[in-house]
């Protein structure tokens, strides 16, 4: 097992703030589509993924603001589309995560299947499987 030791005369102290994650995230964001009111989620990071999903959700009607210390707050209260759109689906895996709960509140969805990295086989077939239960 790898593993880090370090050798020093003095001892170390102090705090750091630990950004949250972004596959802890990226649902709690999308899953503001079925709030009836707006929530606050802290302790997100600032990374594209986050980003692109708060645009996607922008465009979808959710009101977004960035606060301080790293939180986000979400008002779904006017959604105004069903459509993900494709210049933004494609660009990440997460992007599907917005069929469930468009489906859940507004009863249909239009959300191509999503783009993102190349990592490697990463089908959808389990999410359409949890629609279908």
């Amino acid at each position: 097992m790898d593993k880090l030791i370090v050798y020093g005369g003095t001892p170390l102290k102090g705090e750091i703030r630990i950004s949250g994650a972004k596959n802890a995230a990226l649902p709690v964001l999308v899953a503001s589509l079925l709030a009836d009111g707006p929530l606050e989620i802290g302790n997100v990071p600032h990374l594209q993924d986050i980003t692109t999903t708060m645009e996607l959700l922008g465009r979808m009607g959710v009101a977004l603001t960035v606060g301080e210390k790293m939180t986000i707050e979400a008002d779904a209260t006017h959604v105004n589309s069903v459509r993900a759109p494709y210049e933004l689906v494609k660009t990440m895996r997460a992007s599907i995560l917005v069929l469930g709960p468009l489906l859940a509140r507004f009863g249909e969805a239009e959300v191509s299947l999503p783009g993102g990295c190349a990592i490697g086989s990463r089908p959808v077939n389990l999410h359409i499987k949890g629609l279908q239960a």
